[in-house]
C-alpha cells in the first residue's frame, strides 16, 4: 500500500494522518509534512497510526527528527498504532521519548 500523509493544524497541535508502510522510501514524505507542521509552531504533534500496516527503522528516524525539533517542552503522540508498530517502537527503546496511546 502506498505511503500518504495529510496534514491539519489547530491552535498549537498538529496533527499528521499516515496510511500504508513507513519505509526508507516513504519516510522522506513523512520529514516533509513534519517540517510543515513546526513551521506553523505548535508544541505538540500528533501522529494518526491506525491506517499505518508498517514501519522501518527509517519511520524510526522520522519520529525521533519529530522529537528533536520540537524540543524539551514538545511533544510527539503516536495515535492508534498496530502492534506491529508499537512493538517496533518498543523494541527501539523509544516508548520513553514517543507517547503512544489508543484514539
Amino acid at each position: 500500500m502506498a505511503f500518504t500523509t495529510s496534514l491539519t493544524v489547530a491552535d498549537d497541535r498538529a496533527t499528521i494522518e499516515l496510511v500504508g508502510e513507513l519505509d526508507s522510501g516513504s519516510a522522506p514524505k513523512l520529514h516533509q509534512a513534519i517540517e510543515e507542521a513546526l513551521r506553523s509552531d505548535v508544541s505538540c504533534l500528533e501522529l494518526r497510526a491506525s491506517s499505518l500496516t508498517y514501519m522501518s527503522s527509517a519511520g524510526l528516524r522520522a519520529l525521533l527528527f519529530a522529537r528533536q525539533k520540537l524540543g524539551e517542552d514538545g511533544r510527539v503522540v503516536l495515535l492508534g498504532a498496530p502492534d506491529v508498530v508499537t512493538r517496533t517502537i518498543r523494541l527501539a527503546g523509544l516508548e520513553a521519548s514517543i507517547h503512544m496511546t489508543d484514539m
